[in-house]
């Protein structure tokens, strides 16, 4: 049914990154197949460039590597994908760069992906759909529920008018909590310098001075990045496993809540490591998941999911324990997985079944030891602390580039298996997010060693785990529990963290506006949708008919606007299912004006 007679439809997507450019790729190819001749205009908001956006785009250091190897990023579904719209296969970035699938490409490279794929996207759109981009923000959206949207945007004085709008936008600025405004006030009294939670390649770093002591807090990727760009990219360089400084770096003295770097990706494949993968889901899967979502009383995260969570892990560990190195066990896989499928999660007899079948412990799985690596630890002194975990660090390194112990990449696949499934419970708070990236989501190798190469050259410092911070006698003092008693003061204090993306927070406006009139918050603050469409949720508890959202502002937020091939990936299927109740949501409009 034609939309030509009744007038165009209209539809506004605020945020041309990946992730709307994920939803325009699904718009696309979901168009040929259901629009039936729908003439519309799609309307891009963003100052950035469509593809890459704000994180991807072009005008960034080179330094800055992706955190993901190139054969382990794309934008295209494939067989795998779960999904009702039709499967359009494409390149991954290092089919589409023409590269070694295991570099860890720089962050311009896979802005120029994303270009790419923003473009074949829109090439592919049907005739009578035509994309606009508006090179500016969007600061506002009103209008009646049942009538067209009003987005408001910085530099026109008039609205855009939709028949629908998407919200993709993306990491977002947020104003700093009690904590950081106390902080930040502090250092402008006492002439300090102090950086709160910022995306590390637009923060101002300047300020830091040659030679100076700095007190860096978060131990993650976004430290990686502020490292990266305060020793090469002021002018030090590597020779093999030196660095030799150009005396231009601060000292940056690192600390945590656990003490320790995120743990590197893993060095090998599966193909190197042999074997069988396990078969993945099999004690948290969807029937689960249903079976979570139907209580009538609700569940919480650690009670009902984190079991769940803790005996998937350790199956996918065991599985591939006793396949590929049946010497370090003593009795048959078959015996041990008929036992361990009926013992109670985290449970008495599960633990005395894994003792007796496991018989050398660190080939055991703890995740609570994994989770809290220097609990208990203690060392006499800073010195010995810094050789300490250096040793650490080199040790965790070179098990990630051992096949021998391969159990770690079957975890690190039940990982991404059981991120796959907790995305349909919404918001579980933030623990998760950070223990999933702590074990699956760290710095390339290369990073790691330049990160120890740093450490002996007296860079970088190491705090210690349970770190501190005070703001007092005109300075920043930090402790740790690894090292007690030792204290390290400064006059400059990095967050080297992301901000928390809350809408009672957030810088956005458009988003801040929403949630005063109405919209719902998960108990995380963020923007609450329907898991199945992406529909915005108000407080009344209805479903806006003409507002969607996707991404880390909201309890859709998947796993990453782009994924690994071949992973069933979540952000893909909430992609598809939103562009394609847009799409009925638009033709139904049309054959209604039609009808009339």
């Amino acid at each position: 049914m034609s939309a030509a007679g009744p007038g165009r439809r209209s539809l506004v997507i605020v945020g041309a990154g990946p992730r709307g450019t994920g939803v325009l790729e699904r718009l696309a190819v979901n168009a040929r197949e259901t629009a039936g001749g729908l003439a519309l205009d799609v309307h891009l908001v963003d100052p950035y460039p469509p593809g890459g956006g704000r994180i991807w785009r072009r005008e960034q250091s080179p330094l800055l590597w992706m955190n993901s190897q190139a054969q382990d990023v794309t934008m295209f579904t494939d067989d795998t994908v779960r999904i009702d719209g039709p499967v359009r296969p494409g390149p991954a970035l290092h089919e589409w760069a023409g590269i070694d699938g295991r570099v860890f490409a720089d962050r311009r490279s896979q802005g120029g992906y994303l270009r790419w794929v923003f473009e074949r996207a829109v090439a592919e759109l049907p005739d009578g759909v035509t994309v606009h981009h508006h090179a500016t923000r969007a600061l506002r959206v009103g209008g009646p529920r049942h009538g067209r949207q009003q987005v408001w945007l910085e530099d026109r004085p008039r609205p855009l008018l939709a028949d629908a709008v998407v919200l993709t936008q993306g990491h977002l600025d947020a104003e700093p909590d009690d904590e950081q405004r106390r902080l930040s006030a502090y250092a402008e009294r006492h002439g300090l310098v102090h950086l709160p939670p910022d995306f590390t390649a637009d923060s101002d770093l300047s300020a830091l001075a040659p030679g100076q002591d700095v007190l860096v807090r978060g131990f993650g990727l976004a430290f990686v990045d502020l490292m990266v760009l305060l020793t090469e990219g002021r002018g030090g360089r590597y020779e093999g496993d030196r660095y030799l400084p150009s005396g231009r770096e601060p000292v940056l003295h690192v600390g945590s809540r656990r003490g320790v770097p995120y743990h590197a990706k893993i060095g090998y494949d599966w193909d190197a490591a042999a074997g069988e993968r396990p078969p993945l889901p099999r004690f948290l899967g969807p029937a689960q998941i249903d079976e979570l979502l139907s209580r009538e009383g609700g569940f919480t995260f650690e009670a009902d999911v984190w079991p769940l969570v803790d005996k998937e892990l350790g199956y996918a560990h065991y599985h591939r324990l006793f396949t590929a190195h049946p010497e370090r066990t003593t009795m048959a896989w078959t015996d041990f997985e008929e036992k361990y499928a009926a013992a109670t999660p985290l449970g008495a007899e599960l633990r005395a079944l894994v003792a007796s079948a496991v018989p050398d412990p660190a080939d055991r799985l703890d995740l609570a030891a994994l989770d809290h690596p220097l609990d208990g630890v203690r060392y006499a002194s800073y010195e010995e602390f810094q050789e300490g975990l250096r040793g650490r660090i080199t040790a965790g390194f070179d098990r990630r580039h051992d096949p021998a112990h391969s159990p770690d990449l079957a975890v690190f696949l039940g990982l991404l298996s059981v991120y796959g499934q907790l995305v349909r419970l919404g918001d579980i708070g933030t623990w998760w997010h950070g223990f999933f990236s702590f074990l699956a989501s760290g710095p390339p190798g290369p990073r790691v060693r330049q990160l120890l190469a740093l450490s002996r050259a007296g860079v970088v410092r190491f705090l210690g785990a349970g770190m501190r911070v005070t703001a007092e006698d005109g300075v920043f003092r930090a402790t740790g529990a690894t090292v007690p008693g030792h204290v390290v003061q400064a006059r400059a204090l990095v967050e080297a963290r992301l901000p928390h993306p809350t809408l009672a927070r957030t810088r956005d406006r458009l988003l801040r506006e929403l949630y005063e009139e109405g919209a719902a918050s998960t108990p995380a603050g963020l923007l609450a949708v329907d898991p199945a469409d992406g529909r915005v949720l108000y407080r009344d508890g209805s479903a806006h008919p003409r507002r969607f959202a996707l991404g880390p502002q909201t309890n859709a937020r998947g796993a990453g606007a782009f994924t690994r091939p071949r992973t069933n990936s979540p952000a893909f299927r909430q992609n598809d299912a939103t562009a394609r109740a847009v799409l009925a949501f638009l033709r139904d409009l049309s054959c209604s004006a039609t009808a009339a």
